[in-house]
């Protein structure tokens, strides 16, 4: 991108923003302990529109060791945050996560995941899925896309 492009428009960029988590697998996950440590991971994710009439309805599912960071940091609120992408074409996600058992995890969503990525962790009792409902989806590419990155807020797409 040069500043000499015009800014994609917002509904071209959520557009953008939907074939990525339909087809990227994986995604920083940031959270906090209680006393404020930060954790940032990657970790593998799906886009998950089971159960959904609308393919921009969905939710982020990721597994990871209950024990770990991630998984202990979730508030009683369970927000985190979520990045896809570079410098140069990022994707920002605010959302509430919610522990989810693979054995409480619909088969749908549990298919889903294991047909995307490499392994299947709803029978591993050490692993718990985590399922984020986006709040916030920002998107842009340099600082000619500032200021309309906002694509969602309080949970509604804004186009």
């Amino acid at each position: 991108m040069t500043d000499h492009e015009p800014p994609r428009p917002r509904i071209q960029r959520k557009q953008d923003v939907l074939t990525r988590l339909a087809k990227e697998e994986d995604i920083w996950v940031a959270t906090a302990s209680a006393d404020g440590e930060p954790c940032l991971v990657p970790l593998w994710f799906l886009w998950d529109v089971t159960g959904n009439d609308r393919p921009d309805a969905g939710t982020l599912l990721f597994c990871t060791k209950r024990n770990n960071p991630t998984a202990r940091n979730l508030t009683p609120k369970g927000e985190l945050r979520l990045s896809l992408g570079h410098t140069r074409d990022v994707v920002l996600i605010d959302g509430t996560a919610e522990k989810v058992e693979g054995t409480d995890l619909p088969t749908a969503s549990a298919d889903a995941f294991a047909a995307k990525l490499p392994w299947d962790p709803r029978d591993r009792t050490a692993w718990v899925y985590l399922r984020v409902t986006p709040r916030t989806v920002r998107a842009w590419n340099e600082e000619h896309e500032l200021a309309q990155r906002v694509l969602m807020r309080d949970g509604e797409w804004l186009v």
